[in-house]
């Protein structure tokens, strides 16, 4: 029983502890157990109620919900058939209401199929009416009575009334009567009052003017409508296509429009994708049947039918056909496309007519027949679908053999035909030919390293004249007999396929046609080689296709005698399947295929391929691994395209386990253009990709293929092989978005070449296979067709490398191979690539260097100095960890030291850990000889990239590998926190002891196992802890403690986790440190991400995470968050600093990271990377930036200038292009990054000085929450920008950066909230960060700058003299405890202004002087009021005057005297005179290093500071003959001495160090007592173990030096 609020359960969700509580008294009955794990809408238990009347229980309402005043978008409308009569027979009412209809559905609200269906039809009812066009008119009319020219209003009054219909209503001549009268008005003000009144009737006509098709005359009016909703609809879809998440999307729409919240709910409430995409589909395709029926027709195919306007929706169809992100996007941009493919297809007429005057003139056997032809073969002229109907409509066989002449030189384009015989009463075109001669081929042992050496060896004078081997000139012997084959071609028009059927004799006389079948020629040596094609014009449907080819079948088999008498290798029938055009394209006609290797048996791979196609689709290559079906044919102009869905075999699955097993699309191209260009081969490709887009089938997007073969009908394209490649790849690269939305994984192509049209120069087969495994850097195969060793068949023969093989991404190589091998199922890592793409949206670790290498290149590509770009710019050695005595290791292998780090060359997916790691050379820009960075990354792929403990200890190595080398190190996230497991072997076997066994509901008392499991586990293996227990009299071991025998089951990998976690601590003081967010990272993951500091984090798909969204879905019994990104994407980590850079996709993040580095020393410690900047700015020119006095700009323009208005770019302190931002989504108030000068990089802070917004995002899981926007005001150190700069300072610390800070701060912001927001703690971590610092700072107050109070405290060079100074603008940059006006508040009060009045003004003069005089009191008081009047006009001059005074005190001569600056430069100066201090500095840091190394000799000089180093070097300087104080100021005077006295500056280092050492020797053999006894003996000995390691004669002379020295 529990009482009203008294708790009944306790519940714990993420380790929170709620009391669960009853709202009224009652018994408890339980449904679930104690330690059950609960999810919501769990019943945990019933109350049965003491007072059940206090409780009223809720009830499903069943029934209609009608509310007065409430309508439906699905309430019933007048229908087609009641247009004449609803809303008194006024279509334009019907109309009006259904668009609105339509507008509110687009608009978010809800809108049934139903609904849109009846709404489309109460459209075409009202679109197709004849009295539309004057019922709206007439509306708009009628409101223009007495408002316009009476005679006119009844002119136009009585053209309205009077229609009667059918006939179209004369909108034109009702426009036409108007703009006449308009004419005739002469006043202007009259014309233009007119004009105005008369524009919402001129407006209402104008549609039905462009309304073409009589029988639509509303088709323009609907059309504008369509447009328009189009339009808006793009509008709000554009927020929420290309993958956006919907979480996402409304934060840009927030962005974008911050004071127009109605706005944005309008926006998402239209984002009712399941019904707007229904209406818009409507609309594309009323669009779509409009444009492709012909204006001519009788009959109404779409409600925009004759619109004139029809053109205005390409814009609106091509921005649909570009949108993607699901499966909704997917069906409209696919449907949009096919629409305007069909729109850019010449019109069925057209070819027609262009192929029957060729035809004519062939028939009249005109001079110039031949050549037009020959253009109109070139012209590839689609002619495939027309050729039946052309040849059923001809007007004789004369014509028709002339048609029938015209397609057989087409399509034996790259055949040589010699004699053409048509036989007209036969209707019968014979033909001999022969084949050309195949493209040459090279020895498979020759080396092509490049494309290079393949253009050398073509460009040879004669190919036979090279070396060749004995296998390819016999392979060249064989293939050129081939071609002195004389062949025959007979092809046969029949009308019905019982012309030849049914005739037995029919058949026999067409083969007689053959000069073999009567003995007037000899049968081909090697085999049959004649053809006969056979055209049938009769229609046959698609239905009868298998029939059809039985009986051919038949017939073949009652004449094989005759076809191998006639020596026939192959027979084809032509079929008719459906004489009526659709989509500007007549249905393509079947095509038999019956070749005599198959018994002239149908060969079903070919069938509807025309015949001389076949060959060039490399069919064979697909047959063996697939099974395939045809998907459809595309064809146009540029080539001939061929869909086949191909399912893995299960024989090719059974040797490939690993495969894909889902079915994939082979899109097969062939194209016989006369030249190749990157034009043609460009449209080509993208047909193809249309063909594939155009597929209505469920093949998942993935694994598909295209073939492009260009075949050169002359085989004479003159192209070098160079050129090819380039253009090729060019363009792949260009299309790359849609190859990867396409699911394509491999491009094959496949092109003629030959250095010049001579005979001398002959062709090769070139085949680009190019791929994009990593779907960022683009890999190019290409191959030439060799002869194999035996010379009997043509081999891949592979030139030059593939970027995947130098990353060590894996290649799928074809060298070697026969030129017929089958496709493969899958290609290397193809299942390990899919794993990381689904559980992270992230790369498989092994392409990760491929990423680095095109980043490399793309930085190489973006510098002027492009051409000196290394051919190879990285090479790769694995880092991997084993044990030192073989075999596997362990966590306990490195805790024993058994284990260590080693570089290794090995193939790539090897690793049985999921950590990897690499030393990485990159030959950078900077770097052009090469840099070495560890790169350490995540196998998502292996456990889900979790952290055991062999993962922590590759980590662990790789980055003390770096640390040692003291090179940058990288890490890549991309994981799942530390890992999980469970002991298996126990879970197997364990028992349990249920309080109840009869009713295990009750709960249980413990776990155990029986006696002989206890001994196997326990005892014997040590897996479990156990003790005694009794179960049903039974002696069992009851389980405490649960060990396991798998490796990193539980804490152990937290261990390890600690231990990384504190390796990068480590790493962060010690080395460059950068992380790379590719993938979401959890736990230790994200630990590591802030203890590295510097992150790189990609934009989707990538949080930083302690806790899973799902998790705190549970927590909060409600789903409040939909993604891993709104806990840890980047709106959340780089608003608060965590993220340094945000970047859109894996290459851009790595192209980021590369970028980073080149800002940073090769090593730590080492030189700064100098770049060039010749050609991109000048070092001595002034900063032409300049900021006015009270006027805030960005200070962006300060750090890297601007361009204005005009395109001029005004330069500001650091070399153009080189600022690059980071931290910059968090604490704006600050500006931080690096930037360069003159060439130089260094670390750059600035003060932003206008009013900045930190945005504080409402957590849904807080239904009370709201976001909070705070405004900070600008030149002001808050919490978060105290933090921002103390973190930047360190970050620039640790790169070994230079730093100079752009001050313009007024102090600290003091209010409560700051206060409490520890302003004070974040603001003191600034000194400690410049403390530490050991590179040059300079402190620069720019013109109209001030730096006041605490602010000045934190900047002070006395915080760390030895590298800190500061400077001010001359004349505008000011510096003091307190502003102006607050000074002279303060210590220039009023009663010091009366005191200056009467001490300058002469009126106040002459009257304390009257004062004095006077003696009544009331002259006096006449006196001192005329004081008072004067003193109170002239008080606010002097209030300006006293302000001024105190401002005199914050300058910089005063701050300059006071030695607070170093001294004073001008703005337009400050870029020359910094550039030459920081070469200055730099120069006497490094010789001062070497200095105070001199003093780390032994237990060395702790009082010897840096600042003492550069007094010493001052020394040095003013040692030399000339040298004076002043000198020592000229920065360029320091440098070229420093230069000229390098060899003496050297002598008096060596010479410091040996004095050190004998101070060292000297101090501990006079220290007295132990220490000069143990020091004396100590050193003694060292110089005996050093002697050991020396020559006989360097002792020799050590002996002899000591001797002397010693006087021995």
């Amino acid at each position: 029983h529990v009482k009203k609020g008294g708790a009944y359960a306790e519940i714990e969700v993420m380790k929170m502890f709620m009391p669960l509580k009853v709202e009224e008294s009652g018994v408890i009955t339980w449904a679930n157990n104690e330690g059950a794990a609960l999810t919501p809408g769990d019943l945990l238990a019933t109350l049965e109620l003491e007072n059940p009347e206090n409780v009223s229980t809720v009830s499903t309402f069943e029934g209609d919900l009608d509310v007065t005043g409430w309508v439906s978008l699905d309430a019933p409308v007048a229908s087609s058939n009641a247009v004449s009569t609803s809303n008194g027979g006024r279509p334009h009412i019907t109309l009006r209401k259904a668009i609105a209809r339509l507008t509110n559905g687009m608009a978010g609200y809800v809108f049934s199929s139903d609904a849109i269906d009846q709404t489309m039809v109460d459209i075409a009812a009202a679109v197709t009416d004849p009295s539309l066009p004057a019922y709206e008119i007439d509306e708009q009319l009628s409101v223009l009575n007495g408002r316009i020219d009476g005679a006119l209003y009844d002119e136009l009054s009585k053209m309205t009334s009077d229609f009667k219909g059918p006939s179209k209503f004369r909108a034109d001549q009702f426009k036409h009567l108007i703009a006449v009268h308009m004419g005739d008005i002469k006043d202007e003000a009259e014309r233009a009052s007119f004009v105005a009144s008369t524009a919402l009737l001129v407006g209402a006509a104008d549609p039905y003017t462009k309304s073409l098709a009589d029988q639509v005359p509303g088709a323009e009016r609907v059309l504008i409508r369509f447009l328009d909703i189009l339009r808006e609809w793009i509008s709000v879809e554009r927020w929420f296509c290309d993958g956006i998440s919907y979480a996402d999307a409304v934060d840009n729409l927030r962005k974008a429009n911050k004071n127009n919240n109605a706005g944005i709910l309008d926006i998402c409430r239209a984002h009712a994708l399941k019904s707007t995409a229904a209406v818009i589909l409507k609309i594309i395709d009323s669009i779509a049947e409009a444009g492709k029926t012909d204006i001519a027709s009788s009959t109404m195919t779409s409600v925009v039918f004759g619109a004139e306007g029809l053109v205005d929706a390409t814009p609106c169809l091509t921005d649909i056909a570009a949108m993607r992100g699901n499966k909704t996007y997917d069906i409209l941009s696919q449907r949009c496309r096919n629409v305007l493919i069909e729109e850019s297809l010449p019109s069925i007429e057209e070819r027609k007519t262009k192929v029957l005057a060729v035809a004519k003139s062939l028939g009249i056997g005109t001079e110039e027949a031949s050549n037009q032809v020959q253009e109109l073969i070139n012209d590839n002229i689609v002619g495939s679908d027309i050729l039946l109907p052309l040849l059923r409509a001809a007007t004789d066989e004369k014509e028709q053999l002339a048609i029938l002449e015209i397609s057989a030189r087409k399509q034996h384009r790259t055949f040589d035909i010699k004699e053409v015989s048509p036989m007209i009463e036969q209707r019968i075109l014979k033909f001999t030919y022969c084949n050309k001669p195949k493209t040459s081929v090279f020895s498979s042992a020759a080396r092509m390293t490049s494309m290079t050496d393949l253009t050398r060896a073509m460009s040879n004078s004669k190919l036979s004249d090279m070396a060749r081997s004995d296998s390819e000139s016999s392979l060249k012997s064989q293939e050129q007999d081939a071609t002195k084959i004389l062949r025959t071609a007979v092809t046969k028009i029949c009308n019905v396929m019982t012309d030849i059927e049914g005739d037995t004799n029919a058949f026999k006389s067409l083969l007689g046609e053959f000069p073999q079948y009567d003995g007037s020629a000899p049968r081909c040596e090697t085999g049959p080689a004649n053809v006969l094609s056979v055209l049938v014009l009769q229609d046959y449907p698609d239905a009868d296709q298998d029939s059809l080819a039985r009986s051919i079948e038949q017939l073949l088999a009652r004449n094989l005698e005759d076809l191998e008498k006639a020596d026939v290798r192959r027979v084809s029938f032509i079929i008719s399947k459906d004489g009526k055009a659709d989509n500007n394209q007549y249905p393509l006609p079947s095509v038999f295929t019956f070749r005599e290797k198959a018994a002239f048996k149908e060969d079903h791979l070919y069938r509807d391929i025309e015949p001389t196609v076949s060959y060039q689709l490399e069919m064979l290559r697909l047959t063996k691994n697939f099974s395939l079906s045809f998907l459809g044919d595309h064809l146009s102009p540029t080539g001939q395209i061929y869909l086949y869905k191909a399912i893995p075999k299960a024989s090719a699955l059974s040797q490939d386990k690993n495969a894909n097993k889902a079915p994939r699309i082979f899109a097969r191209a062939v194209s016989f253009i006369h030249d190749f260009s990157a034009g043609s081969f460009e449209q080509l490709l993208i047909e193809a990709f249309n063909a594939l887009d155009s597929v209505k089938t469920a093949v998942p997007p993935g694994d598909n293929h295209v073939f492009i073969n260009i075949v050169s009908a002359s085989q004479s394209t003159v192209i070098d092989p160079v050129n090819v490649e380039q253009v090729v790849a060019s363009i792949l690269k260009r299309h790359s978005e849609r190859t990867s939305r396409l699911g394509i994984a491999e491009i094959e192509a496949k092109a003629v070449c030959k250095l010049a049209n001579d005979d001398d120069s002959h062709p090769i087969s070139l085949r680009l296979v190019a791929s994009n495994p990593t779907g960022f850097v683009q890999v190019m195969n290409t191959y030439i067709e060799a002869a194999n060793e035996s010379g009997s068949k043509r081999v891949f023969k592979s030139i030059g490398g593939t970027k995947a093989n130098m990353a060590g991404s894996g290649d799928s190589s074809w060298e070697g191979l026969d030129i017929t091998t089958p496709y493969p199922l899958t290609r290397p890592f193809d299942a390990q690539r899919k794993a990381a793409l689904r559980s992270s949206d992230t790369l498989y670790c092994y392409d990760l260097p491929a990423l680095f290498e095109a980043a490399v290149e793309k930085q190489w590509s973006s510098v002027s100095a492009a051409g000196t770009q290394p051919t190879m710019v990285m090479f790769t050695t694995e880092l991997v960890v084993r044990k030192k005595s073989g075999g596997s290791w362990t966590m306990r292998d490195y805790m024993n030291g058994d284990s260590e780090l080693v570089e290794t060359q090995r193939k790539a997916g090897k690793n049985d850990v999921g950590m990897v790691a690499w030393l990485m050379t990159l030959k950078t820009v900077e770097c052009p000889t090469g840099r070495q960075i560890v790169v350490i990354a995540n196998d998502i792929t292996h456990k889900a990239g979790s952290f055991g403990t062999r993962e922590d200890v590759v980590f662990k190595l790789a980055s003390e590998f770096a640390r040692k080398k003291r090179i940058p190190r990288l890490y890549i996230a991309a994981n799942s926190g530390a890992r999980i497991g469970l002991a298996e072997g126990i879970k197997k076997t364990f028992k349990v002891a249920f309080k109840n066994p009869s009713n295990p509901e009750s709960g249980f008392d413990f776990l155990y196992v029986n006696k002989s499991d206890y001994e196997r586990l326990g005892v014997a293996k040590k897996e479990l802890i156990a003790k005694p227990a009794t179960v049903n009299g039974e002696e069992v071991f009851k389980i405490t403690d649960i060990i396991g025998s798998e490796p990193d089951l539980g804490v152990e990998n937290l261990k390890g986790s600690g231990l990384i976690a504190g390796e990068t601590s480590l790493a962060y003081d010690d080395i460059f440190t950068l992380t790379i967010v590719l993938g979401r990272t959890v736990g230790i993951g994200a630990y590591l991400v802030r203890l590295g500091q510097r992150t790189i984090q990609k934009n989707t798909s990538s949080p930083i995470i302690l806790t899973g969204y799902q998790a705190l879905n549970k927590l909060m019994g409600v789903d409040v968050y939909s993604t891993n990104d709104q806990l840890g994407g980047p709106a959340i980590m780089h608003s608060n600093g965590i993220s340094h850079l945000a970047e859109n996709d894996h290459l851009s993040a790595v192209a980021s990271a590369i970028h980073w580095l080149s800002y940073v020393p090769t090593v730590r410690g080492g030189l700064l990377p100098i770049t060039d900047i010749t050609g991109v700015d000048e070092i001595e020119r002034p900063i032409s930036f300049v900021p006015r006095a009270g006027v805030p700009y960005d200070p962006r323009f300060l750090i890297a200038g601007r361009d204005d208005e005009n395109g001029e770019w005004h330069g500001g302190f650091f070399d153009r292009g080189s600022f690059t931002e980071t931290l910059a989504g968090w604490a704006k108030s600050v500006v931080v990054g690096r930037a360069r000068l003159g060439g130089i990089p260094m670390g750059v802070i600035a003060t932003e000085n206008r009013t900045a917004e930190a945005i504080k995002p409402a957590d849904p899981a807080d239904l009370r929450a709201s976001e909070s926007v705070i405004q900070e005001a600008g030149c002001v150190w808050f919490p978060n920008s105290a933090y921002k700069t103390a973190q930047a300072i360190n970050d620039f610390r640790t790169e070994d950066l230079p730093l100079i800070i752009f001050a313009n701060w007024r102090g600290f912001s003091g209010g409560q909230r700051d206060m409490f927001d520890e302003v004070l703690k974040y603001g003191s971590l600034i000194v400690d960060a410049f403390v530490k610092f050991q590179q040059p700072v300079f402190v620069y107050i720019p013109p109209h700058a001030e730096i006041r109070g605490g602010a000045w405290v934190v900047l002070d060079a006395s915080i760390n003299e030895s590298v800190m100074e500061m400077y001010a603008a001359a004349d505008d940059a000011r510096g003091g405890v307190l502003e102006a006006n607050g000074a002279a508040s303060v210590k220039y009060r009023t009663k010091d202004m009366l005191v200056t009045m009467h001490r300058l003004d002469e009126k106040l003069k002459a009257l304390d002087a009257e004062l004095q005089e006077r003696v009544c009191e009331m002259e006096r008081q006449e006196v001192m009021d005329a004081i008072q009047e004067r003193e109170q006009a002239l008080l606010p001059v002097y209030e300006q005057i006293s302000v001024q005074f105190c401002e005199l005190h914050d300058t910089p001569g005063r701050m300059k005297a006071v030695g607070v600056i170093e001294r004073a430069v001008e703005w337009k100066e400050a870029r020359s005179y910094f550039y030459w201090r920081l070469r200055r500095k730099l120069a006497e840091f490094d010789l001062r290093k070497k200095v105070l190394e001199t003093f780390q000799i032994g237990r060395g000089d702790a009082t010897f500071t840096p600042a003492g180093a550069s007094k010493l070097i001052k020394s040095w300087f003013l040692e030399t003959p000339g040298a004076t104080e002043t000198l020592w100021s000229d920065d360029k005077a320091v440098l070229s001495w420093m230069a000229q006295q390098q060899e003496q500056l050297e002598m008096k280092i060596i010479k410091l160090n040996k004095e050190n050492v004998v101070q060292e020797v000297f101090d501990v053999m006079t220290a007295g007592g132990n220490t000069a006894e143990i020091g004396t003996a100590g050193i003694v000995e060292g110089i005996s173990q050093a002697l050991l390691t020396l020559s006989a004669e360097e002792q020799a002379n050590i002996k002899e030096l000591i001797k002397s020295t010693l006087k021995l």
